[in-house]
């Protein structure tokens, strides 16, 4: 069982910054793919980003079209903590955020996770 933490949502002027951070349980984080979600107001869950072991050291960064070049996703396996950097911030990156953890496979939609996390909101105002 993974248990995932979420920190860092708040209210921001577009153009502004967040970090958001996700701290994961469990003893085998490093395996693990960890990404992130969002789902704003009467719209559906979406992907954001997510982060999966390549093997040795390596790992690989994926990102929504709406979130390249704007959005980093990073991860600290000695803390279990998965970080999204977000910037130039705009309304519609309004949402609630969520973690996400697969172990063993890419996390591009709702069916391919194993545990989520409790969910934080970002809004961002105009």
């Amino acid at each position: 069982q993974v248990q995932l933490v979420e920190s860092g949502g708040g209210l921001v002027q577009a153009g502004g910054s967040l970090r958001l951070s996700c701290a994961a349980s469990g003893r085998t984080f490093s395996r693990y793919t960890m990404g992130w979600f969002r789902q704003a107001p009467g719209k559906e869950r979406e992907f954001v980003s997510s982060t999966s072991w390549s093997g040795g050291s390596v790992y690989y960064a994926g990102y929504a079209d709406s979130v390249k070049g704007r959005f980093t996703i990073s991860r600290d396996n000695a803390m279990n903590t998965v970080y999204l950097q977000m910037n130039s911030l705009k309304p519609e990156d309004t949402a609630v955020y969520y973690c996400a953890a697969a172990l063993g496979r890419g996390l591009t939609n709702d069916g391919a996770v194993d545990y989520w996390g409790q969910g934080t909101q970002v809004t961002v105002s105009s």
